[in-house]
């Protein structure tokens, strides 16, 4: 397997993971609606990243659609109501916020990292296509990062000193 391709595969696998987690923080935190309505937006953000990467990997000989580890949509319901149940029995869902939101801008940044691996892998092998996807999907990776900590610096205040 070459380097463009592991780095496709992490890619991939980090778009799917991500899905997911905001998919669950948005379960998890339905009472903070700007949370949970734009997590499910940049979940299918992700999910849209996922597909496309997915599609360049194909034409690259690749299949990204079965790749192992991936959660089907029930696995994934049925983990978001367990964990919006646990979060319910929290005594401080404002530390469970903080610590989703930390977890989301983390995976966010290691998806970043990777789009911008695969922008200069794509460019030294001379690829046309791979730079298109990069520059369809990179932006709005930025823009969930952005997302994540701006919550982090607007929320922590309030909460971490009301403990």
């Amino acid at each position: 397997m070459n380097g463009i391709a592991l780095v496709l595969r992490a890619l991939h696998h980090g778009e799917n993971r991500l899905a997911g987690q905001l998919t669950a923080v948005a379960g998890r935190h339905r009472a903070e609606h700007e949370v949970h309505h734009v997590a499910l937006d940049l979940a299918g953000w992700s999910r849209e990243h996922a597909q496309r990467l997915a599609d360049a990997a194909r034409r690259q000989g690749l299949d990204l659609d079965d790749a192992p580890g991936e959660l089907s949509s029930g696995m994934l319901s049925a983990l978001q109501e367990k964990a919006t149940g646990a979060a319910d029995r929290r005594p401080e869902p404002g530390l469970l916020l903080l610590r989703d939101l930390r977890e989301l801008h983390l995976g966010a940044t290691e998806n970043s990292l990777h789009w911008e691996m695969l922008a200069q892998a794509a460019q030294a092998a001379r690829d046309d296509e791979l730079p298109a996807v990069v520059s369809a999907c990179h932006p709005r990776t930025l823009r969930q990062m952005r997302w994540t900590n701006t919550l982090v610096k607007n929320l922590s205040p309030q909460i971490l000193t009301s403990l």
